[in-house]
Order: C-alpha cells, then sequence, then structure tokens
C-alpha cells in the first residue's frame, strides 16, 4: 500500500473513532431504531431471505434489534467470525445464543461455525464499515476482511455498508484491494449507487 494512502486511512479512521465514541446514549438508541427501519425496508425491497450481517460494538450504528427482529421472522441471518488467516467463518444467527469478543475485541457469535463459503449463499450482504464515498466505494478498519470476503465471491450479491450520516463522504482513500459497494445504509436513509465493476 503507498505511504500516503496509508496515512490518509489512518488520519480519517481516527478521527471517525473519535467521533463515533463521542455520541450519547441517546442518539446511540435512537440511531439503532433509525437503522433498523432502513434496514428491514432494504430487506424487504430486494426479498431477500438469507443476508449477512454483524453483530455491532458498542460504538458502531446498532445491528443488534435487526439481527433479532430478522430471525423471528423466518430471515436466514449468518454473522462473522474472523480467523487469524484474514478470512471469515459464519455463523446462523440465534439470538438466544452466546456472544464472546472475537480476535480484534468485537463481538461474535458462539455456536456451529460455518466455512467461508457459507456466505455465497446469501442474497444480501451488510457489512461494517468506517466511511463510504459517494461513488460507492468502502473504507474498512484496515484489516481487510470485508474485501478480502467480497473480492473473492463470483456471485456477489447486493452489499450494503453500514454507517452514521456524517460518514457518507465525497471521498475516501481507496488503494487497489478495496471493494466497492452496492449501497449504503444509515440510520435515516439507505442510498444505492451505480453499480460497481468489479
Amino acid at each position: 500500500m503507498h505511504d500516503a494512502i496509508a496515512d490518509a486511512k489512518r488520519a480519517l479512521r481516527a478521527d471517525l473513532r473519535e467521533r463515533r465514541q463521542q455520541r450519547s446514549d441517546a442518539a446511540r438508541a435512537e440511531d439503532e431504531a433509525g437503522l433498523k427501519t432502513q434496514l428491514d425496508a432494504l430487506v424487504a425491497a430486494t426479498g431477500a431471505r438469507s443476508v449477512s450481517c454483524f453483530l455491532s460494538t458498542p460504538t458502531e450504528p446498532g445491528t443488534h434489534a435487526f439481527i433479532t427482529d430478522a430471525v423471528a421472522r423466518g430471515i436466514r441471518v449468518l454473522l462473522p467470525i474472523t480467523r487469524s488467516d484474514g478470512l471469515l467463518d459464519w455463523a446462523v444467527a440465534d439470538p438466544e445464543g452466546d456472544i464472546a469478543e472475537g480476535l480484534f475485541g468485537t463481538p461474535e457469535p458462539v455456536g456451529d461455525v460455518l466455512s467461508p463459503l457459507a456466505v455465497n449463499d446469501v442474497d444480501l450482504l451488510i457489512v461494517p464499515a468506517a466511511a463510504v464515498d459517494r461513488s460507492g466505494m468502502r473504507m474498512g478498519w484496515g484489516r481487510g476482511y470485508f474485501d478480502k470476503t467480497i473480492g473473492s465471491m463470483e456471485n456477489c450479491p447486493p452489499v450494503y455498508a453500514v454507517v452514521f450520516d456524517s460518514e457518507v463522504v465525497d471521498e475516501v482513500p481507496r488503494d487497489v484491494h478495496d471493494q466497492p459497494v452496492t449501497g449504503v445504509v444509515t440510520p435515516t436513509q439507505t442510498l444505492t449507487f451505480a453499480p460497481p465493476r468489479r
């Protein structure tokens, strides 16, 4: 990775991380409710019966209410489990199941582990992000798990990144391995971009 790009990403991530940590509990609750409404509408619009999502950390837009309700409505939800080799295993979401701390301190499900190939069966990917720009380029948190996953899928379904409204920006620093997304979901809106060239 070019040093200038790496430095730009590092600086932007630090700024975004700090802003996320400053959100109030009331704002977080409101954000989670808004995000659930947006994600429910996206699932309905795409007709998805199987989705991948992620268990949000306390500073991310909250996904837990969406996941619990989606499972209750009969939607199969796959949750990622980080591996040391840079790939993601998956587990079927179970709202009654245990949650443990993953490799990087993120919440991950405890249960039967499915291989990285399991994600090939979903109709919709909902992924975390630090920021997304208006061309559909996603900037993650620097470990490359979702870029690898998206980049390796033969028939990739729609991919929507989840961020706060202020994290939809004009441009993010990009490198060759960075993968574009189909759209972005915030607590107040869902944006779909022109189809990315993969």
